[in-house]
Protein backbone atom coordinates (compact mmCIF):
# COMPACT_ATOMS: atom_id res chain seq x y z
CA UNK A 1 0.00 0.00 0.00
CA UNK A 2 1.25 3.36 -0.47
CA UNK A 3 1.60 6.31 1.18
CA UNK A 4 -1.38 7.94 3.22
CA UNK A 5 -4.01 5.04 2.41
CA UNK A 6 -7.24 5.34 3.61
CA UNK A 7 -9.47 1.81 3.55
CA UNK A 8 -13.39 2.14 3.93
CA UNK A 9 -14.78 -0.90 6.44
CA UNK A 10 -18.18 -1.78 5.89
CA UNK A 11 -20.32 -1.58 9.04
CA UNK A 12 -18.81 -3.66 12.18
CA UNK A 13 -20.02 -4.82 15.16
CA UNK A 14 -18.34 -5.75 18.20
CA UNK A 15 -17.98 -7.95 21.32
CA UNK A 16 -15.52 -8.25 23.95
CA UNK A 17 -14.53 -11.74 24.80
CA UNK A 18 -12.02 -12.12 27.44
CA UNK A 19 -8.42 -10.55 26.19
CA UNK A 20 -9.85 -10.15 22.87
CA UNK A 21 -12.27 -8.41 20.72
CA UNK A 22 -15.21 -11.17 18.42
CA UNK A 23 -15.55 -8.61 15.51
CA UNK A 24 -17.93 -9.34 12.34
CA UNK A 25 -20.70 -7.41 10.13
CA UNK A 26 -24.37 -8.09 11.52
CA UNK A 27 -25.58 -9.01 8.00
CA UNK A 28 -22.87 -11.37 7.62
CA UNK A 29 -21.30 -14.96 8.75
CA UNK A 30 -17.90 -14.25 8.83
CA UNK A 31 -16.66 -13.57 12.36
CA UNK A 32 -12.78 -13.15 13.77
CA UNK A 33 -10.80 -12.57 17.55
CA UNK A 34 -8.68 -9.97 17.38
CA UNK A 35 -6.30 -8.35 20.19
CA UNK A 36 -6.60 -5.38 21.45
CA UNK A 37 -4.62 -4.27 18.93
CA UNK A 38 -6.46 -5.41 16.62
CA UNK A 39 -9.82 -3.83 18.26
CA UNK A 40 -7.70 -0.71 17.82
CA UNK A 41 -6.57 -0.62 14.19
CA UNK A 42 -9.95 -0.70 12.93
CA UNK A 43 -11.09 2.20 15.64
CA UNK A 44 -8.60 4.48 13.94
CA UNK A 45 -9.45 2.58 10.35
CA UNK A 46 -12.91 3.09 10.88
CA UNK A 47 -12.58 6.53 11.43
CA UNK A 48 -10.42 7.60 8.76
CA UNK A 49 -7.00 7.46 9.86
CA UNK A 50 -3.97 6.14 7.40
CA UNK A 51 -3.03 2.99 6.93
CA UNK A 52 0.38 4.47 7.58
CA UNK A 53 -0.12 6.76 10.45
CA UNK A 54 -2.69 3.84 12.23
CA UNK A 55 0.68 1.87 12.20
CA UNK A 56 2.26 5.01 13.79
CA UNK A 57 0.18 5.39 16.81
CA UNK A 58 -0.11 2.16 17.36
CA UNK A 59 3.40 1.78 17.68
CA UNK A 60 3.49 4.51 20.02
CA UNK A 61 0.59 3.48 22.28
CA UNK A 62 1.21 -0.13 22.38
CA UNK A 63 4.75 -0.46 21.29
CA UNK A 64 3.74 -3.06 19.51
CA UNK A 65 4.63 -3.26 15.26
CA UNK A 66 1.41 -4.51 13.61
CA UNK A 67 1.67 -4.43 10.01
CA UNK A 68 -1.91 -2.77 9.58
CA UNK A 69 -1.26 -3.48 5.48
CA UNK A 70 -1.64 -6.83 5.62
CA UNK A 71 -3.90 -6.84 8.66
CA UNK A 72 -6.45 -5.07 6.41
CA UNK A 73 -5.80 -7.38 3.09
CA UNK A 74 -6.71 -9.99 6.00
CA UNK A 75 -10.26 -7.85 6.90
CA UNK A 76 -10.75 -7.76 2.90
CA UNK A 77 -10.63 -11.74 2.67
CA UNK A 78 -13.21 -11.48 5.75
CA UNK A 79 -15.38 -8.57 3.36
CA UNK A 80 -15.24 -6.19 6.28
CA UNK A 81 -13.82 -3.80 3.81
CA UNK A 82 -15.24 -1.98 0.82
CA UNK A 83 -14.37 -1.87 -2.84
CA UNK A 84 -15.26 0.43 -4.72
CA UNK A 85 -18.45 -0.11 -7.46
CA UNK A 86 -17.97 -3.55 -5.24
CA UNK A 87 -21.57 -4.90 -3.84
CA UNK A 88 -21.32 -5.90 -0.11
CA UNK A 89 -20.84 -9.59 0.14
CA UNK A 90 -24.11 -10.96 1.91
CA UNK A 91 -24.68 -14.23 3.32
CA UNK A 92 -28.39 -14.43 1.66
CA UNK A 93 -31.63 -12.43 2.21
CA UNK A 94 -33.19 -12.99 5.77
CA UNK A 95 -35.93 -15.13 6.14
CA UNK A 96 -39.35 -13.62 7.10
CA UNK A 97 -37.31 -10.16 6.66
CA UNK A 98 -40.79 -8.39 7.88
CA UNK A 99 -40.53 -9.65 11.07
CA UNK A 100 -38.52 -7.23 12.83
CA UNK A 101 -37.42 -7.00 15.92
CA UNK A 102 -39.99 -4.75 17.93
CA UNK A 103 -42.25 -7.76 16.71
CA UNK A 104 -40.45 -10.54 18.69
CA UNK A 105 -38.85 -8.48 21.80
CA UNK A 106 -40.70 -10.61 24.05
CA UNK A 107 -39.07 -13.93 23.11
CA UNK A 108 -36.41 -12.86 25.50
CA UNK A 109 -38.20 -11.58 27.94
CA UNK A 110 -37.38 -13.16 31.40
CA UNK A 111 -41.08 -13.51 32.38
CA UNK A 112 -41.78 -15.85 28.97
CA UNK A 113 -38.47 -18.27 29.94
CA UNK A 114 -40.21 -18.47 33.39
CA UNK A 115 -43.95 -19.34 32.15
CA UNK A 116 -42.08 -21.82 29.32
CA UNK A 117 -39.76 -23.02 32.32
CA UNK A 118 -43.36 -23.89 34.16
CA UNK A 119 -44.89 -25.76 31.39
CA UNK A 120 -42.02 -27.36 31.03
CA UNK A 121 -42.25 -28.66 34.73
CA UNK A 122 -45.88 -29.20 34.81
CA UNK A 123 -45.27 -31.68 31.71
CA UNK A 124 -42.46 -33.65 33.42
CA UNK A 125 -44.80 -34.42 37.13
CA UNK A 126 -47.64 -35.12 34.60
CA UNK A 127 -45.27 -37.95 33.25
CA UNK A 128 -44.01 -38.92 36.22
CA UNK A 129 -47.55 -38.82 38.34
CA UNK A 130 -50.01 -40.16 35.34
CA UNK A 131 -47.92 -42.57 33.54
CA UNK A 132 -50.64 -43.72 31.46
CA UNK A 133 -50.57 -40.22 29.45
CA UNK A 134 -47.03 -41.08 28.20
CA UNK A 135 -47.45 -42.36 24.54
CA UNK A 136 -45.94 -45.59 23.25
CA UNK A 137 -44.18 -46.76 19.75
CA UNK A 138 -47.48 -47.98 19.00
CA UNK A 139 -49.73 -44.59 19.29
CA UNK A 140 -47.97 -43.83 15.99
CA UNK A 141 -49.40 -46.89 14.57
CA UNK A 142 -52.84 -45.31 14.83
CA UNK A 143 -54.72 -46.38 11.87
CA UNK A 144 -54.30 -49.58 9.65
CA UNK A 145 -54.16 -47.35 6.13
CA UNK A 146 -50.48 -46.92 6.44
CA UNK A 147 -50.61 -43.91 3.77
CA UNK A 148 -52.43 -42.09 6.93
CA UNK A 149 -50.19 -42.92 9.20
CA UNK A 150 -47.33 -41.51 7.14
CA UNK A 151 -49.17 -38.16 6.24
CA UNK A 152 -50.06 -37.33 9.39
CA UNK A 153 -46.39 -38.20 11.03
CA UNK A 154 -44.65 -35.98 8.23
CA UNK A 155 -47.57 -33.21 8.96
CA UNK A 156 -47.15 -33.50 12.40
CA UNK A 157 -43.28 -33.85 12.37
CA UNK A 158 -43.05 -30.70 9.33
CA UNK A 159 -44.80 -28.09 11.80
CA UNK A 160 -42.91 -29.30 14.88
CA UNK A 161 -39.49 -28.04 12.76
CA UNK A 162 -41.11 -25.34 11.59
CA UNK A 163 -41.90 -24.06 15.22
CA UNK A 164 -38.64 -25.03 16.95
CA UNK A 165 -36.31 -22.82 13.82
CA UNK A 166 -38.90 -20.25 14.39
CA UNK A 167 -37.99 -20.18 17.87
CA UNK A 168 -34.57 -19.73 17.05
CA UNK A 169 -35.55 -17.06 14.60
CA UNK A 170 -37.40 -15.19 16.35
CA UNK A 171 -35.01 -14.92 19.71
CA UNK A 172 -31.93 -13.76 17.26
CA UNK A 173 -34.27 -11.47 15.31
CA UNK A 174 -35.62 -9.93 18.46
CA UNK A 175 -31.78 -9.51 19.23
CA UNK A 176 -30.99 -7.63 15.99
CA UNK A 177 -29.61 -10.37 13.88
CA UNK A 178 -31.67 -11.51 10.40
CA UNK A 179 -31.55 -15.42 10.48
CA UNK A 180 -31.99 -17.38 7.86
CA UNK A 181 -33.87 -21.14 8.02
CA UNK A 182 -32.19 -23.78 5.36
CA UNK A 183 -32.34 -27.14 4.50
CA UNK A 184 -28.75 -28.47 5.88
CA UNK A 185 -26.99 -31.76 5.64
CA UNK A 186 -25.39 -33.44 9.20
CA UNK A 187 -23.78 -36.24 8.17
CA UNK A 188 -26.28 -38.62 6.19
CA UNK A 189 -29.24 -36.49 7.77
CA UNK A 190 -31.02 -33.88 6.10
CA UNK A 191 -31.93 -30.85 8.04
CA UNK A 192 -33.59 -28.16 8.76
CA UNK A 193 -31.46 -25.42 10.61
CA UNK A 194 -31.49 -21.69 11.16
CA UNK A 195 -28.14 -19.62 10.21
CA UNK A 196 -27.47 -16.94 13.31
CA UNK A 197 -23.96 -16.85 13.18
CA UNK A 198 -24.68 -13.08 14.17
CA UNK A 199 -25.37 -13.91 17.36
CA UNK A 200 -21.83 -14.29 18.59
CA UNK A 201 -21.93 -10.42 18.62
CA UNK A 202 -24.97 -10.43 21.41
CA UNK A 203 -24.24 -11.15 25.06
CA UNK A 204 -23.68 -14.59 26.76
CA UNK A 205 -27.75 -14.41 28.10
CA UNK A 206 -28.90 -14.10 24.59
CA UNK A 207 -26.69 -16.31 22.94
CA UNK A 208 -27.86 -19.14 25.19
CA UNK A 209 -31.54 -17.73 25.03
CA UNK A 210 -31.43 -18.29 21.21
CA UNK A 211 -29.64 -21.64 21.33
CA UNK A 212 -31.85 -22.95 23.51
CA UNK A 213 -35.02 -21.36 21.85
CA UNK A 214 -35.87 -24.27 19.71
CA UNK A 215 -35.41 -27.22 22.49
CA UNK A 216 -37.62 -25.19 24.54
CA UNK A 217 -40.70 -25.06 21.71
CA UNK A 218 -40.08 -28.92 21.57
CA UNK A 219 -40.16 -29.41 25.17
CA UNK A 220 -42.87 -27.02 25.74
CA UNK A 221 -44.74 -28.76 22.53
CA UNK A 222 -44.77 -32.30 24.52
CA UNK A 223 -45.25 -30.84 27.69
CA UNK A 224 -48.87 -29.17 26.51
CA UNK A 225 -49.84 -32.47 24.69
CA UNK A 226 -49.46 -34.35 28.04
CA UNK A 227 -50.92 -31.75 29.73
CA UNK A 228 -53.65 -32.03 27.67
CA UNK A 229 -53.88 -35.84 27.23
CA UNK A 230 -54.53 -36.09 31.16
CA UNK A 231 -57.41 -34.02 30.46
CA UNK A 232 -58.55 -35.52 27.43
CA UNK A 233 -57.57 -39.06 27.30
CA UNK A 234 -55.24 -40.57 25.06
CA UNK A 235 -55.50 -39.12 21.23
CA UNK A 236 -53.60 -39.73 18.34
CA UNK A 237 -52.55 -36.31 17.62
CA UNK A 238 -51.76 -35.77 21.07
CA UNK A 239 -49.40 -38.84 21.06
CA UNK A 240 -48.12 -38.15 17.63
CA UNK A 241 -47.05 -34.80 18.62
CA UNK A 242 -45.48 -36.06 22.39
CA UNK A 243 -43.34 -38.54 20.50
CA UNK A 244 -42.25 -36.84 17.35
CA UNK A 245 -41.09 -33.53 20.11
CA UNK A 246 -39.19 -36.38 22.22
CA UNK A 247 -37.55 -37.71 19.27
CA UNK A 248 -36.43 -34.57 18.01
CA UNK A 249 -35.25 -33.06 21.92
CA UNK A 250 -32.85 -36.43 21.74
CA UNK A 251 -31.57 -35.83 18.67
CA UNK A 252 -30.32 -32.49 19.84
CA UNK A 253 -28.09 -34.66 22.27
CA UNK A 254 -25.94 -36.02 19.18
CA UNK A 255 -22.87 -33.17 20.34
CA UNK A 256 -20.61 -35.00 17.89
CA UNK A 257 -22.74 -32.92 14.57
CA UNK A 258 -23.61 -29.26 15.15
CA UNK A 259 -26.92 -29.98 16.89
CA UNK A 260 -28.43 -27.21 19.48
CA UNK A 261 -26.90 -28.63 22.46
CA UNK A 262 -23.36 -28.65 20.75
CA UNK A 263 -23.53 -24.58 20.46
CA UNK A 264 -24.37 -24.47 23.90
CA UNK A 265 -21.70 -26.42 25.00
CA UNK A 266 -19.35 -24.56 22.04
CA UNK A 267 -20.61 -21.27 24.20
CA UNK A 268 -19.88 -22.45 27.79
CA UNK A 269 -16.39 -23.78 27.14
CA UNK A 270 -15.28 -20.57 25.28
CA UNK A 271 -14.56 -22.54 22.55
CA UNK A 272 -14.48 -20.31 18.96
CA UNK A 273 -15.11 -23.59 16.40
CA UNK A 274 -15.40 -26.56 18.70
CA UNK A 275 -16.59 -28.95 15.69
CA UNK A 276 -13.43 -27.20 13.41
CA UNK A 277 -10.88 -27.06 15.64
CA UNK A 278 -11.46 -30.76 17.13
CA UNK A 279 -11.82 -32.00 13.15
CA UNK A 280 -8.25 -30.42 12.97
CA UNK A 281 -6.86 -31.92 15.93
CA UNK A 282 -8.33 -35.64 14.83
CA UNK A 283 -6.44 -35.05 11.66
CA UNK A 284 -3.26 -33.89 12.96
CA UNK A 285 -3.64 -37.52 15.43
CA UNK A 286 -4.01 -39.47 12.04
CA UNK A 287 -0.97 -37.70 10.28
CA UNK A 288 0.98 -38.55 13.74
CA UNK A 289 -0.10 -42.43 13.68
CA UNK A 290 1.47 -41.98 9.40
CA UNK A 291 4.77 -40.86 11.44
CA UNK A 292 3.83 -37.85 8.54
CA UNK A 293 4.79 -34.30 10.32
CA UNK A 294 2.44 -32.17 11.42
CA UNK A 295 2.07 -29.57 14.06
CA UNK A 296 -0.63 -29.52 17.09
CA UNK A 297 -3.38 -27.26 15.73
CA UNK A 298 -4.46 -26.94 19.61
CA UNK A 299 -0.50 -25.46 20.52
CA UNK A 300 -1.65 -21.86 20.74
CA UNK A 301 -4.80 -22.17 22.56
CA UNK A 302 -5.52 -21.73 26.62
CA UNK A 303 -5.15 -25.21 28.41
CA UNK A 304 -9.11 -25.09 29.13
CA UNK A 305 -9.86 -24.67 25.63
CA UNK A 306 -7.25 -27.46 24.51
CA UNK A 307 -8.72 -29.72 27.05
CA UNK A 308 -12.46 -28.99 25.63
CA UNK A 309 -11.55 -29.66 22.48
CA UNK A 310 -9.77 -32.75 23.08
CA UNK A 311 -12.69 -34.27 25.01
CA UNK A 312 -14.79 -33.16 22.34
CA UNK A 313 -12.25 -34.83 19.69
CA UNK A 314 -13.03 -38.59 21.60
CA UNK A 315 -16.83 -37.88 21.06
CA UNK A 316 -16.58 -36.44 17.24
CA UNK A 317 -14.67 -39.64 16.26
CA UNK A 318 -16.83 -42.60 18.04
CA UNK A 319 -20.14 -40.16 17.47
CA UNK A 320 -19.42 -39.85 13.56
CA UNK A 321 -18.42 -43.36 13.49
CA UNK A 322 -21.26 -45.21 14.82
CA UNK A 323 -23.98 -42.78 13.03
CA UNK A 324 -22.14 -44.03 9.77
CA UNK A 325 -21.74 -47.56 11.11
CA UNK A 326 -25.41 -47.46 11.85
CA UNK A 327 -26.60 -45.96 8.00
CA UNK A 328 -24.30 -48.42 5.84
CA UNK A 329 -25.18 -51.86 8.18
CA UNK A 330 -28.64 -50.59 8.91
CA UNK A 331 -30.31 -47.54 7.04
CA UNK A 332 -28.54 -48.40 3.66
CA UNK A 333 -29.56 -51.88 3.55
CA UNK A 334 -33.35 -50.88 4.58
CA UNK A 335 -33.57 -48.42 2.19
CA UNK A 336 -32.68 -50.08 -0.83
CA UNK A 337 -34.26 -53.13 0.18
CA UNK A 338 -37.72 -51.08 0.26
CA UNK A 339 -36.29 -49.33 -2.79
CA UNK A 340 -36.13 -52.33 -4.61
CA UNK A 341 -39.56 -54.12 -3.68
CA UNK A 342 -40.92 -50.52 -5.45
CA UNK A 343 -38.75 -51.34 -8.08
CA UNK A 344 -40.57 -54.52 -8.47
CA UNK A 345 -43.68 -54.24 -8.41
CA UNK A 346 -43.64 -51.51 -10.72
CA UNK A 347 -41.94 -53.62 -13.07
CA UNK A 348 -44.71 -55.92 -13.06
CA UNK A 349 -47.84 -54.11 -11.78
CA UNK A 350 -50.58 -56.28 -10.69
CA UNK A 351 -52.72 -54.25 -8.09
CA UNK A 352 -53.02 -50.50 -9.22
CA UNK A 353 -52.66 -49.11 -5.40
CA UNK A 354 -49.89 -51.29 -5.13
CA UNK A 355 -48.05 -49.47 -8.38
CA UNK A 356 -48.99 -46.03 -6.82
CA UNK A 357 -47.85 -46.58 -3.27
CA UNK A 358 -44.67 -48.13 -5.49
CA UNK A 359 -44.41 -44.97 -6.94
CA UNK A 360 -44.96 -42.92 -3.83
CA UNK A 361 -42.04 -44.85 -2.16
CA UNK A 362 -39.56 -44.13 -4.83
CA UNK A 363 -40.76 -40.31 -5.51
CA UNK A 364 -40.02 -39.91 -2.13
CA UNK A 365 -37.19 -41.14 -2.09
CA UNK A 366 -35.46 -39.61 -4.94
CA UNK A 367 -36.56 -36.50 -3.36
CA UNK A 368 -34.77 -36.47 -0.44
CA UNK A 369 -31.41 -37.65 -1.74
CA UNK A 370 -32.18 -34.47 -4.56
CA UNK A 371 -32.77 -32.34 -1.54
CA UNK A 372 -29.86 -33.99 0.75
CA UNK A 373 -26.96 -33.76 -2.13
CA UNK A 374 -28.16 -30.06 -3.12
CA UNK A 375 -27.79 -28.99 0.90
CA UNK A 376 -24.38 -30.77 0.58
CA UNK A 377 -23.27 -28.77 -2.28
CA UNK A 378 -23.92 -25.95 -1.44
CA UNK A 379 -22.06 -26.26 2.33
CA UNK A 380 -18.85 -28.19 0.77
CA UNK A 381 -19.26 -27.50 -2.99
CA UNK A 382 -16.91 -24.41 -3.12
CA UNK A 383 -13.94 -26.55 -0.79
CA UNK A 384 -14.44 -29.42 -3.29
CA UNK A 385 -14.18 -26.53 -6.20
CA UNK A 386 -10.78 -25.71 -4.69
CA UNK A 387 -9.21 -29.10 -4.17
CA UNK A 388 -9.70 -29.87 -7.76
CA UNK A 389 -8.41 -26.95 -9.54
CA UNK A 390 -5.65 -27.34 -6.84
CA UNK A 391 -4.93 -30.72 -8.15
CA UNK A 392 -5.22 -29.78 -11.61
CA UNK A 393 -2.55 -27.38 -10.70
CA UNK A 394 -0.33 -29.90 -9.70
Amino acid sequence: MGEATVVRLRELAFRRDGSQWIVGRPDGDEFVAVPYEGMRAIELLSAGVTVEETERRLRAETGVNLDVGDFVRALGTLGFVEKPGAPAASAGPPTFPRLRPRHVRWTLHPLLHLLVAGLIAAGIATAVVRRETLPGWRDLLWSERGTLVLASQIVVGWALIFLHELAHLSAARAAGVPGRIRLGTRLQFLAVQTEVSGVWLAGRRVRLTVYLAGMATDASACSAALLLTAVVGRQPALSLVALTSLGMLATQFLVFMRTDVYFLLQDLSGCRDMYGDASAYVRHLALRLLRRPSPDPLAGLPRRERRALRTYAVLLVVGTAACLGVAFAVTAPATLTLLGRAVGVLAAPADPLAGLDAAAVLLSAVAFQVLWARAWWRRHGPRVRRALRTRRGR
